[in-house]
């Protein structure tokens, strides 16, 4: 299972663990971050897998998605750039190892770079490429369009979700894009593969 993408990941410096099932993948991360201060990046994976219930009972979650009020949202996401520990998914990630992710906001890729002590990638099997191109194809065109209806954005790429448009709208959710082409230098990272089809 991911024998080609683990391989690619481990040569590039991230340390890797494959699961079956979120559940297992859950579990496995419930065990690994004890009394820590976490955050979250935006994510439907992270939310699909109930973390933020399960690692809040003895961690200390922020997590700006659980939030309403747009001023306490900023504040949840300052202080998940200020956590120890730091859980995102991906928009695309390459069998070749290229990891890539797009913003509007800018916090989620720039925990991804710097500032925490570990950053985990949770990865679900429908987010792997064969390589770069192609992963950069599906964060674009797969990734970018369904996050975009799932806000309620009014562009052109949320009425369909069908693709990139490379639009101009100022309500556009694609505003930076983070290619990892190996492991940053200032911290630790885990990728978590998981053998579903998680997120967009």
């Amino acid at each position: 299972m991911f024998q080609v993408l683990t391989q690619n990941l481990e040569k590039l410096g991230y340390t890797v663990s494959c699961f079956n099932t979120a559940a297992e993948a859950a579990a496995y991360l419930d065990g690994a971050v004890d009394g820590q201060t976490v955050g979250f990046g935006g994510s439907v994976t992270l939310d699909q897998m109930g973390l933020y219930d399960t690692l809040g009972k003895h961690n200390t979650v922020h997590w700006h998605q659980k939030i309403a009020d747009k001023a306490e949202g900023l504040e949840a996401r300052r202080k998940a750039g200020a956590a120890a520990v730091y859980f995102s998914s991906v928009n695309g990630i390459a069998e070749t190892g290229e990891i890539i992710n797009i913003d509007g906001t800018g916090n989620r890729v720039s925990s991804i770079f710097y500032g925490h002590e570990k950053v985990f990638f949770i990865v679900g099997n429908n987010k792997i490429a064969p390589d770069y191109e192609a992963a950069l194809h599906r964060a674009r065109n797969i990734a970018a369009p369904l996050n975009a209806q799932r806000l309620g954005m009014k562009t052109p790429c949320a009425e369909k979700a069908d693709r990139c448009y490379d639009c101009k709208s100022p309500q556009r959710i694609c505003r930076g894009l983070s290619v990892l082409w190996g492991k940053p230098m200032a911290c630790a990272f885990e990728v978590v593969l998981i053998d579903e089809p998680l997120g967009y």
